[in-house]
C-alpha cells in the first residue's frame, strides 16, 4: 500500500457514558440509513456524554465520516467535539464542529499534525457531542467511519518522531516547575544534561530582566525592542475587531434625498464617493452627487443626469470605479411589470468621467453586441490592471417577466467587459441556459441579491449567497479569471467553515480587504415574509481567506426605526468600503416598515473595524509592569510608591478604559494597607491578594492567564523556618512571575514556555 493512501480504520467501542434502550454503541459501525434503530443513542442530554474508539493499533487517522437517517432528525448533533491520542484519555483536540440536519453523509478533516508540523499518531478516538438539534433530545450517532493510515513502517517512524517531540515537552514542563519553584540547580542541570530549552533566549532575558532582578527600566526598553521587531504583531493579528458607527449627518441643506436601491462607488485615491438614482418612494431618481470625505460636504453634480446625455432614472443598476481613468461604468436598472414593453426592455451601459464630468453612452443595448440581457440585482467588480468588468446574475427583465416568476431562464450568466477594446465575452452560462447542456460549455448557477467580490492581488472572483426562485444560496464560489477556473469552496471535503456564517435569507452587502485578505458581509433586514425578529437585525461577519473560517465581528443589540449610534436595519441600501483608511460607508435604504410602504432613508454612516494596535500592546505591557513596581515600591517606601503612582503610573494608564481606570483608582489603597507577613496577612505586592482586581483582566487585549496563582506561594502558615524578608521576596517573585506570564501571552507561543503546567498532570 502506498503510505500517503487513506483507508478505512477498523475500530471496536472501548468506552461509552450511556446508551438508550436497544440503540447501543455498538451501532455506529454498520451504516444503515434506513434503519430507525441502528444508532447509538445517549440515555441523556446532560454532557459530558461520549464515546470512545479504539483503533487495531496506532494510526494516523485524518477524516471522519458521519452517516445519518434517511430524514432529518433532532438527535443529529448540531455540534461537538473530538479528541485523540495514544491513551484513551485522548487529550488532543481534533476537531470541533457540527453536522447539518439533513439525511446526507458528511466528512470531515480531522488535526493529524502535531504543532511543529509532526505526524500525530493517536490509538484512540473521543467524540463528545455537546448540542443536538432539538435541544431537549438526547444525543444519537448513526454511523461513524474512521479514514487513515495504519500501515505500520509509515506510523512507526511518526511514533519515534512523536516521542521525541513528547519526551521534549515532558522535560519542558519540568523545567517550567523547578523555575517557579525556584529550584536552580535542579533546572541548571536538567536543562545542561538534555540540551533541552525552556524558552527562547530573547524569553528568558525577559523573565531575568522582570522577574530574577526586577529590573523595571530594562524590562520596558526590552517590551519595546519586541514590539517594534514584530513579535507582538501576531497576537494582535488575533483579536477581534472592535466596530463603532459614526453618523455621517451635517447641517448642510445639500443632501441626497430619501432612496433606495440607489448605488455608491468610491474614489480611493481623491477620497471622493460618488453616488447615482434609486427609488425615494414615488419615482426612479437621476441625481448624481459626489461626497467629499475630507471636507465632509456633499455637491450635487447633476440633478437630472438624462437632460445631459446621461442615464434615465432608475434604481437596482449596478456600478464601479474603475482607478485607472477615474471613470464610472453603470449597467441594469428594474422595470415596474407593468412599463415592460419591448422598446425599454435594452440594457444600456454608461460611462462617466469624473476629471470632465461628462457622461458617455458606450452601447444602448449590451445585448446586441455580445453582452448582458437588462438586469437587475446584479453585480459588478472590476480588475483595474487588466482593464476588465466583470458582470454576473441578476434578473433578465422580458416583457412577460414578473416579481413573481421563477422560471431558471430569466437569471443571466458571468459576463467580461474589456475596457480597451470596447468587447463582451460570455464566460459562464447560468446552468438553465440550453448552451449549458453542450459539455464543451461551462455554466454556473445564477442568482439575485448575491455578493461578488474581486481579488485583484490572487486575481480571483469571489460569489457567494443570494437567491435563486424560493431557493437561498449557501455555496461559495471562486472563478479565476486568468485559468477560468471554477471551485466551489464550501463542498464534503473543504475545510469552510459554512456553518458558522452569516444566515441565508438576508440583504447582504459585500467588500474585501486584499490587504487583510477578509471579506466583511453586513447582513440586515430580511426581505422575505417569514422575517424573524432575531433576523432583522444589523451584523458583521468577517470571513478570512487565511483560515477560510467566518466570525461575526458586530450584531446589533437593538431594532429601532431610527437610533442615534448606530443606523437601523434596513435593505435597498449601500455599503462601500475604503481599503486605505479601513473604513465602511452606508447611505439609504428601505426600512421595511409596513405601515410606511414608500418611506425610505437618507441617513448617512460610517462603520469603524479597530483592531489593538502595536501602541495599545506598548501601553498594556508598559502598565503591568509599572503597577507591579508601584506595588513593590508601595511595600517598601510608601512615600515614593506616591510618587510613582502620580507620575510613571498615572501616565501609563488607558484613559480611554474604563476598567483600567477604576483599577488605577483602587491602587491607591495599597499606600494604607498595613502587612504583617509573620502573621500570614495578605502582601499589597500581589493585587490578586489585595482585593484588587488584575489590570489583565479588564482590558480589550487581556489574554488567557494560565491558574497558576500558587507560583512563587509556599504555604506560609506551614513553614516557619524561612524568615520574614524570604516570604516578602517570595510574595514579590510571585507577581512579578504573575506579569510574565501576562506578557509572554502577547508573544508567538513557540518562543515561550509551554502553556500546561507539571501538577496539572497529578491526580489527587
Amino acid at each position: 500500500m502506498d503510505v500517503h493512501e487513506i483507508k478505512k480504520l477498523e475500530y471496536d467501542i472501548h468506552k461509552y457514558t450511556s446508551y438508550s434502550t436497544t440503540y447501543l454503541p455498538e451501532n455506529i459501525r454498520e451504516d444503515q440509513s434506513t434503519n430507525q434503530t441502528s444508532r447509538w443513542s445517549s440515555n441523556s442530554n446532560n454532557p459530558p456524554q461520549y464515546l470512545i474508539l479504539k483503533l487495531q493499533r496506532p494510526s494516523i487517522v485524518k477524516k471522519i465520516k458521519f452517516g445519518k437517517y434517511e430524514k432529518a432528525h433532532v438527535c443529529n448533533l448540531r455540534k461537538f467535539k473530538i479528541f485523540g491520542g495514544l491513551e484513551e484519555s485522548c487529550g488532543v483536540l481534533l476537531l470541533e464542529g457540527g453536522l447539518k440536519n439533513d439525511p446526507i453523509p458528511e466528512v470531515f478533516d480531522l488535526r493529524y499534525r502535531t504543532s511543529s508540523g509532526e505526524l500525530l499518531p493517536v490509538r484512540y478516538i473521543k467524540i463528545l457531542p455537546l448540542l443536538s438539534w432539538g435541544p431537549c433530545f438526547n444525543f444519537s450517532i448513526w454511523y461513524v467511519e474512521l479514514l487513515g493510515n495504519d500501515d505500520a513502517i509509515y506510523v512507526s517512524t511518526s511514533l519515534k518522531s512523536y516521542n521525541i517531540e513528547r519526551e521534549a515537552e515532558i522535560i519542558r514542563l519540568c523545567l517550567k516547575y523547578f523555575r517557579q519553584q525556584g529550584y536552580e540547580r535542579a533546572f541548571d542541570a536538567l536543562q545542561d544534561q538534555t540540551n533541552v530549552q525552556l524558552e527562547h533566549p530573547t524569553i528568558q532575558e525577559l523573565h531575568n530582566n522582570l522577574v530574577t532582578e526586577g529590573d523595571f527600566a530594562k524590562t520596558e526598553a526590552q517590551i519595546e525592542r519586541l514590539i517594534d521587531e514584530g513579535l507582538m504583531d501576531e497576537y494582535l493579528a488575533r483579536q477581534p475587531y472592535s466596530v463603532s458607527w459614526k453618523s455621517l449627518n451635517t447641517e448642510s441643506n445639500k443632501w441626497p434625498g430619501k432612496r433606495g436601491g440607489h448605488q455608491l462607488v468610491l474614489d480611493p485615491k481623491n477620497q471622493l464617493m460618488y453616488l447615482y438614482g434609486g427609488w425615494n418612494g414615488s419615482e426612479d431618481l437621476s441625481d448624481l452627487w459626489v461626497f467629499d470625505i475630507k471636507t465632509n460636504q456633499w455637491e450635487l453634480i447633476h440633478e437630472n443626469s438624462e437632460l445631459v446625455g446621461g442615464p434615465s432614472p432608475r434604481a437596482c443598476h449596478k456600478m464601479v470605479f474603475d482607478t485607472h481613468n477615474s471613470q464610472i461604468f453603470m449597467i441594469g436598472k428594474y422595470i415596474e411589470s407593468s412599463s415592460r414593453v419591448r422598446d425599454k426592455l435594452k440594457s444600456d451601459f454608461y460611462l462617466y468621467d469624473t476629471e470632465t464630468r461628462t457622461w458617455l453612452l458606450i452601447c444602448d443595448d449590451t445585448k446586441s453586441v455580445g453582452g448582458p440581457d437588462l438586469v437587475y440585482d446584479h453585480q459588478l467588480a472590476i480588475d483595474s490592471a487588466k482593464r476588465t468588468i466583470y458582470v454576473f446574475g441578476g434578473r433578465i427583465l422580458t416583457a412577460s417577466n414578473t416579481d413573481e416568476l421563477s422560471s431558471d431562464q430569466f437569471y443571466s450568466g458571468l459576463y467580461a467587459y474589456h475596457i480597451s477594446n470596447n468587447v463582451w465575452n460570455l464566460l459562464l452560462v447560468d446552468c438553465a441556459h440550453p448552451r449549458a447542456a453542450f459539455p464543451e460549455v461551462n455554466s454556473i448557477k445564477s442568482r439575485i441579491t448575491h455578493s461578488m467580490l474581486f481579488h485583484d492581488k490572487n486575481r480571483k472572483l469571489f460569489i457567494f449567497g443570494g437567491q435563486r426562485g424560493k431557493e437561498y444560496m449557501g455555496d461559495f464560489i471562486t472563478y479565476d479569471v486568468d485559468t477560468q477556473e471554477v471551485t466551489n469552496l464550501i463542498s464534503d471535503n473543504s475545510n469552510v467553515d459554512a456553518k458558522n456564517g452569516p444566515p441565508s435569507g438576508l440583504t447582504q452587502r459585500a467588500t474585501i480587504d486584499t490587504d487583510r485578505n477578509e471579506i466583511y458581509v453586513l447582513t440586515s433586514l430580511s426581505k422575505g415574509k417569514d422575517r424573524r425578529g432575531d433576523m432583522d437585525l444589523n451584523s458583521l461577519w468577517m470571513f478570512s481567506l487565511n483560515t477560510l473560517e467566518w466570525s461575526c465581528i458586530y450584531r446589533s443589540d437593538e431594532n429601532k426605526e431610527q437610533s442615534p449610534s448606530s443606523p437601523c436595519p434596513r435593505y435597498a441600501h449601500t455599503l462601500v468600503f475604503d481599503p486605505a483608511s479601513k473604513i465602511h460607508y452606508l447611505f439609504g435604504g428601505n426600512p421595511g416598515i409596513t405601515w410606511k410602504s414608500n418611506f425610505r432613508l437618507d441617513d448617512f454612516w460610517c462603520l469603524y473595524m479597530r483592531k489593538p494596535s502595536r501602541e495599545n500592546a506598548l501601553q498594556r505591557c508598559r502598565y503591568l509592569i509599572r503597577t507591579q513596581e508601584y506595588e513593590e515600591l508601595a511595600k517598601k517606601d510608601p512615600l515614593r510608591g506616591l510618587t510613582y503612582l502620580q507620575t510613571k503610573l498615572h501616565a501609563a494608564i488607558d484613559r480611554e478604559n474604563p476598567d483600567q481606570v477604576t483599577a488605577f483608582h483602587k491602587l491607591a489603597t495599597l499606600l494604607f494597607k498595613l502587612d504583617d507577613p509573620a502573621k500570614g496577612n495578605a502582601s499589597p505586592c500581589s493585587s490578586s491578594m489585595s482585593g484588587i482586581e488584575s489590570p489583565a483582566s479588564s482590558s480589550m487585549m487581556s489574554p488567557s492567564c494560565s491558574n497558576e496563582m500558587d507560583l512563587y506561594a509556599y504555604n506560609i502558615d506551614q513553614v516557619t523556618q524561612i524568615t520574614n524578608r524570604q516570604i516578602v521576596d517570595l510574595e514579590v517573585k510571585r507577581g512579578r512571575y504573575s506579569i510574565y506570564n501576562k506578557i509572554i501571552e502577547f508573544l508567538p507561543q513557540k518562543m515561550c514556555q509551554p502553556k500546561a503546567n507539571l501538577t496539572d498532570f497529578i491526580l489527587v
